[in-house]
């Protein structure tokens, strides 16, 4: 039932916009698959890396757009992303399944209570 297209197009949609704002669309996509769906995680966190490749290159265009990307700034930090990227990749391969759920859940808990606490700087 969890997997029609009632059910997935409307959080695929939702997950899309909240990828698009930044807000960690990738994160939800991972409790939803392995929590609500019952999906084994190597095969969720596959799925994430291909869900998260279009939105993230759809959102970018769109800042890009708005000249709101400054790639001066942008390019060696998306250069040193995709490095890591592909490092973190290659051991998470090889590291235990339980190990990388744990890490995944504090890095989840940590990135909340940031997010209830932030406070934006001001205006100089």
């Amino acid at each position: 039932m969890l997997e029609s297209a009632f059910i997935v197009l409307p959080v695929s949609a939702l997950l899309g916009f909240l990828a698009g704002l930044g807000v960690g669309g990738g994160s939800l996509l991972m409790l939803w698959l392995t929590l609500i769906v019952g999906m084994e995680y190597p095969q969720a966190r596959t799925l994430n890396l291909l869900f998260f490749l279009p939105t993230a290159l759809i959102a970018t265009l769109f800042r890009w757009k708005q000249c709101k990307l400054p790639l001066g700034k942008i390019l060696p930090a998306a250069l040193a992303g995709c490095l890591c990227a592909g490092v973190f990749a290659f051991i998470g391969k090889q590291a235990d399944i339980g190990l990388l759920k744990k890490l995944f859940g504090v890095l989840l808990l940590l990135t909340g209570i940031r997010e209830l606490f932030y406070r934006p700087r001001k205006a100089r």
